[in-house]
């Protein structure tokens, strides 16, 4: 059922960022940016981890994980570490996806070449 669920609730986030293409017509970047504040909005009244734990990788392979993680991060390190916990958290929780990305980006740009 799991699978079922993550298909469902990952689908649904996708149906959501169509429709703001779409209907709204958004551009990508307003309809990430969007997605990233959904997510961080609803990890701050404690709806995220829920659907985390209801969906698995269906909550958590979409943009809304990113602002979720942002907002989680923060809030942990802010009950550690005080005030400054909110800046240091939000580099602990997402230094390695963005570092992955960074790393992906710069070895695909060896393989790739441009056309021009």
């Amino acid at each position: 059922m799991i699978f079922l669920w993550a298909f469902v609730v990952g689908g649904a986030i996708c149906v959501f960022g169509q429709i703001c293409f779409d209907v709204f017509k958004l551009t990508p970047a307003h309809t990430m940016t969007l997605l990233v504040v959904l997510g961080a909005a609803l990890d701050g009244i404690g709806v995220y981890d829920p659907l985390i734990d209801f969906a698995g990788a269906g909550a958590t392979i979409p943009i809304t994980s990113f602002g979720n993680a942002l907002v989680h991060g923060a809030l942990e390190e802010l009950k550690t570490d005080g005030w400054i916990g909110i800046i240091t958290g939000i580099f602990k929780v997402t230094s390695a996806g963005i570092s992955a990305a960074i790393i992906f980006s710069f070895l695909a740009a060896l393989v790739a070449k441009p056309k021009g």
